[in-house]
């Protein structure tokens, strides 16, 4: 089966992929859309929530709490998604820093409404609510995709690639990339079956270095869902109002 992990990227995403049989490559897409026409019948798993909830609850939508007790120090890596309807308070392409900053504002407004105990939204969680709605509204669109297109979390994944055991080491340091916590999760990988060739090389441009690593793990998530390997939290998978599964994969 054709596999794919994927992750979000200052370009588009980033999809490390490979047919069967052969050896892995790494692209970077625009769009989800352009993944999908260029990678079709690819079993996909991506970092990135999918199923949005009405009304966001403590702890998240279920599956963050249940995955955050097995990071230990890593816990704070995976993030409660706000509603449905903060998601979409704004879809507007923002041109200027301060119209950012107001959408930020008026998305807050509306989690803090649609959530029990009242949350806002983070930056962090808005800078990625385009690609959330992106994949969202392809699985709304195309119920087709809902069995093979999957949610995970790179830090989750590399626990369960590690045995059960959190990364020791942080991937990133005040927003830079943590050399000897990069070179950890390579060495993992590399143990996974990555040439450590394929590990090291410049990852494309408009995408990082741990975008590329996050999107490798991912990759491996998708080989032990089509292999049946892989467990969901929660296990079944919810269901989001539009029938989308709510689940994290590892």
């Amino acid at each position: 089966m054709k596999l794919a992990g994927v992750d979000g990227c200052k370009a588009g995403w980033i999809a490390v992929h490979r047919e069967p049989s052969a050896a892995p490559s790494v692209s970077v897409f625009p769009s989800f859309q352009m993944l999908l026409e260029a990678l079709p019948d690819a079993l996909i798993t991506v970092d990135m929530p999918i199923g949005l909830p009405d009304l966001s609850r403590k702890g998240g939508r279920g599956p963050e709490a249940l995955v955050r007790p097995l990071l230990a120090a890593r816990q704070s890596s995976v993030f409660a998604i706000p509603s449905r309807a903060a998601l979409y308070a704004d879809i507007s392409d923002f041109t200027t820093l301060e119209a950012w900053y107001a959408a930020h504002r008026r998305a807050s407004d509306v989690a803090l409404a649609t959530s029990d105990p009242p949350r806002g939204v983070s930056i962090q969680a808005f800078g990625i609510f385009s690609k959330i709605r992106e994949i969202d509204q392809l699985l709304i669109a195309r119920p087709d995709l809902r069995g093979r297109i999957f949610e995970s979390h790179p830090e989750v994944a590399f626990c369960r690639l590690n045995g059960g055991m959190a990364m020791a080491l942080p991937k990133k340091i005040k927003g830079a990339a943590n050399p000897a916590g990069m070179e950890e999760r390579k060495a993992l990988l590399s143990r996974h079956g990555y040439e450590p060739s394929f590990l090291d090389q410049t990852p494309p441009r408009g995408s990082a270095s741990d975008d590329f690593l996050d999107a490798a793990a991912m990759m491996l998530i998708a080989g032990r869902i089509a292999s049946g390997d892989a467990r969901s939290f929660p296990d079944p998978p919810l269901t989001d109002r539009f029938g989308i599964p709510v689940a994290i994969w590892v």
